[in-house]
């Protein structure tokens, strides 16, 4: 089965090919779909693979993906505005702004949603850690300024952040559901 990743972000589809890796062949597909104005990252994830699934056919099954970092001494902002606030701010003006708080624990949540036009299934992950001074070359967004265990996303190995990262959590209870999807 072919799944359709719908996302511009190559390291997103490197990460679920991995965990789907015998399970199901993963597809990119780039659609810019309505992201909702929401605080919550499961709305918009299950609109955004609803639209999916019909903008793109309604043959095979997508899967969207919303990402957020909530950050503890913000009130958890930025949360599901991540994309933009890494766009338009970007990671080094975040750090700065975290930087002189004595809390700075954070958390990425992704969430899942598999549309394949009968159902729209969600699944969850989350990795806390902390804001640290951005460091390491590996990953994207905000991975040089997460550390988890002493050691920022970007100063991992793919396999070594998949087999913690909020996206890999989540991946890993889709693959396990989607085994035994009919």
């Amino acid at each position: 089965m072919t799944v359709r990743f719908v996302t511009g972000n190559e390291g997103k589809v490197r990460e679920a090919r991995a965990y789907l890796e015998g399970i199901a062949t993963v597809e990119q597909i780039e659609y810019d779909y309505t992201e909702v104005q929401s605080d919550s990252l499961s709305e918009i994830a299950r609109r955004g693979a609803r639209e999916g699934y019909e903008a793109t056919g309604n043959d095979e099954p997508v899967l969207v993906g919303d990402t957020g970092l909530f950050v503890d001494a913000l009130e958890g902002f930025p949360g599901p505005y991540s994309a933009y606030v890494e766009d338009t701010v970007g990671i080094e003006r975040l750090w700065r702004l975290v930087s002189g708080e004595e809390n700075r624990r954070a958390r990425f949540r992704t969430v899942l949603a598999f549309a394949d036009g009968d159902r729209t299934e969600t699944f969850e992950g989350e990795l806390a850690g902390t804001i640290v001074a951005p460091r390491g070359d590996e990953g994207f967004g905000y991975d040089p300024l997460f550390e988890y265990n002493g050691r920022t996303l970007a100063e991992m190995s793919l396999e070594e952040k998949n087999a913690i990262s909020h996206r890999g959590r989540a991946l890993a209870a889709f693959a396990e559901w989607y085994a035994n999807y009919e």
